[in-house]
């Protein structure tokens, strides 16, 4: 077993604080391979979605590798067009028969569209009737996080959201942990957008420590108390992302990170109406049309 750190929830569940995203790899066989090689590799924590298309793969990764269930921590992500209350139950149950399991270990509202407080209701009764463990949310500001917990008795264990270097969320992560709520970062090398990888303070710093830009930036979130899923499907570079457990950064090592942040969102800004009709419109109107 990796030597990888746990955050406890609120709920009492443990998470790996590292882990391994599927997002972007929707072959069949590449994704069979990439997610056996990521167990092989000692990664526990692993991230899908049902918009990700390789739910399907999950078991029969589990079974190369020879990890029981009980082994593995598994996050998938409700989709729009499921969110609401009937079309989100109907939507747990064909999650766990994709994936071949009895239960999820965190389920996540992915993103705060839609009829949000009836899919909430959804993963809050799924989760008494044990087919979900943990239930959480993703790509929630604060404020719809707010509108959420005090209008509902089961408060989230987790909010996952967009940091990176040139993203950072500093006063939403600060604003989440404070209220117990458990910060997951996606997208944490930005997708090597402006040269993240070749950047002279990264560059710096990973020298110092003889370690790649990628580990540092995996080991600034850790010191952050945030959890991470970086993606990889190449064996070397999912053995490079767990090897940042040997080290630590310095406090004016995290203060040089903390002024590379741009401020902006590195893909889209999620309170953009053009963005939400663009990106969400047709699984919105796939929602009201079912409804």
């Amino acid at each position: 077993m990796s030597n990888i750190p746990t955050i406890t929830l609120n709920d009492g569940n443990k998470i790996p604080q590292l882990g391994f995203g599927m997002f972007q790899i929707p072959n069949h066989d590449e994704a069979v391979e990439a997610l056996t090689m990521a167990f092989n590799n000692g990664y526990r924590l692993i991230d899908t979605a049902e918009a990700y298309h390789n739910q399907d793969v999950f078991h029969e990764a589990l079974e190369k590798s020879g990890l029981k269930r009980e082994d593995v921590y598994l996050t998938t992500k409700l989709w729009v067009s499921n969110a609401s209350f009937e079309k989100a139950e109907k939507a747990i149950d064909h999650d766990l028969k994709e994936l071949k399991t009895d239960y999820i270990d965190l389920m996540l509202l992915h993103q705060p569209y839609g009829d949000v407080y009836g899919a909430w209701n959804a993963l809050s009764a799924a989760k008494r009737a044990g087919k979900i463990r943990s239930i959480g949310l993703s790509n929630f500001y604060p404020d719809l996080y707010m509108n959420l917990e005090l209008a509902h008795e089961d408060k989230p264990a987790l909010n996952q959201i967009e940091i990176n270097p040139w993203f950072q969320q500093t006063n939403d992560v600060k604003f989440f942990q404070g209220r117990d709520v458990a910060v997951e970062a996606w997208a944490p090398f930005a997708e090597g957008k402006d040269n993240i990888f070749d950047n002279k303070v990264l560059k710096e710093i990973a020298e110092k420590h003889h370690k790649t830009v990628g580990q540092v930036i995996l080991r600034w979130l850790v010191q952050r108390s945030i959890i991470v899923i970086p993606k990889s499907v190449h064996d070397e570079r999912q053995k490079e992302n767990m090897d940042i457990f040997d080290f630590e950064l310095t406090g004016d090592e995290m203060q040089k990170i903390k002024h590379l942040d741009k401020g902006v969102s590195q893909f889209f800004d999620h309170r953009d109406p053009a963005v939400i009709d663009n990106i969400f419109g047709e699984s919105l109107k796939q929602l009201r049309d079912s409804e």
